[in-house]
């Protein structure tokens, strides 16, 4: 009976640390999370970085300094960079910053001064990863891609970028799982993928499955941000051209307002049915009083769970809504 409540116990307060995880709320701070919880024991491991599996040194709170010997690195071109890691924003934030109107008006600082969910996107640690410098700075914000004829650029790194088609392919070891982050973002954040791109990471999901650390990376970053990666703990699987929740949207507004009905010239609450915005109008629809609320399409269509969401998220209220 002890060893019952034992365990109980030691239950509940798991669940407690779990929900009172504080996700970071700048970009800064996620790297110093990340550097603290995450891979404070992974600069000396097997893995090594994302790209190439090189080891590092940590310097400062969030910095380090590569060890080309332990992977066989050569600087292509920027020596400065590439003596140094970065934490590799693996879905760019051009990718998905440039599906918020913020970046329409004014870029990336734009939306970090004016759009909280942006912020939070940029701050996610799931989305983040160790990087030599140099091959961050050549992948950009280039698509991930297939890369047969294109030579070694690192030495005996294998990440390969064409600068002329903006393709970088990543190394076979890494490939299942940039391609479970690009999941995770673009459902979690309810964000557009070409059909191209989807089916090759589909094919990569299923050909090089879940490993041993990227599983306990998942782990750990849950500690902090107050959640895993469903594609990576196996609680959700990508299907072609599937209904992204937006759940990371949903979650965003400070304050929220219940979703409102039309009724007798006034809005009466409901909770029942989502406030629906098209990404690519940044327009949302009401479930009642507006005409096109059915008819936003399932590539552009992303839910709220109110109208102060989608207005927090960037949208504006369609115009033919009565």
């Amino acid at each position: 009976m002890k060893s019952i409540l034992m365990m109980f116990l030691a239950m509940q307060m798991a669940t407690s640390h779990f929900a009172l995880a504080s996700a970071p709320t700048t970009f800064e701070q996620a790297k110093v999370e990340l550097r603290q919880k995450v891979y404070y024991d992974r600069n000396t491991s097997e893995a090594g970085d994302l790209y190439c599996g090189c080891d590092w040194k940590w310097v400062g709170r969030s910095g380090g300094r590569v060890d080309f010997a332990s992977c066989g690195y050569e600087v292509r071109a920027q020596e400065n960079r590439a003596q140094r890691i970065e934490w590799e924003h693996v879905l760019p934030a051009y990718a998905f910053g440039s599906q918020r109107q913020c970046w329409q008006n004014g870029g990336r600082k734009n939306c970090i001064d004016t759009d909280p969910v942006f912020r939070k996107m940029e701050a996610d640690m799931h989305n983040l990863a160790v990087s030599v410098g140099e091959v961050n700075a050549d992948r950009s914000n280039f698509r991930y891609g297939v890369l047969p004829s294109t030579p070694m650029q690192y030495g005996a790194c294998p990440t390969r970028t064409d600068f002329q088609q903006r393709v970088t392919e990543p190394r076979d070891q890494v490939k299942g799982a940039v391609a479970r982050i690009y999941f995770y973002m673009h459902d979690r954040y309810g964000l557009s993928m070409s059909r191209a791109q989807q089916q090759l990471l589909m094919a990569w999901d299923r050909q090089y499955p879940v490993s041993a650390w990227e599983q306990e990376r998942d782990r750990r970053i849950a500690r902090v941000m107050g959640h895993s990666n469903p594609f990576v703990t196996g609680e959700r699987s990508w299907n072609l051209g599937m209904r992204v929740k937006g759940a990371g949207t949903m979650a965003q507004a400070i304050r929220s307002e219940p979703v409102q009905h039309q009724v007798s010239g006034g809005y009466a609450s409901s909770s029942l049915s989502p406030v629906i915005g098209n990404r690519n109008s940044n327009v949302y629809h009401l479930p009642v009083g507006c005409p096109s609320y059915e008819k936003v399409g399932t590539r552009n269509r992303v839910e709220f769970a109110s109208a102060a969401d989608a207005e927090a998220a960037g949208f504006k209220r369609a115009g033919n809504c009565r």
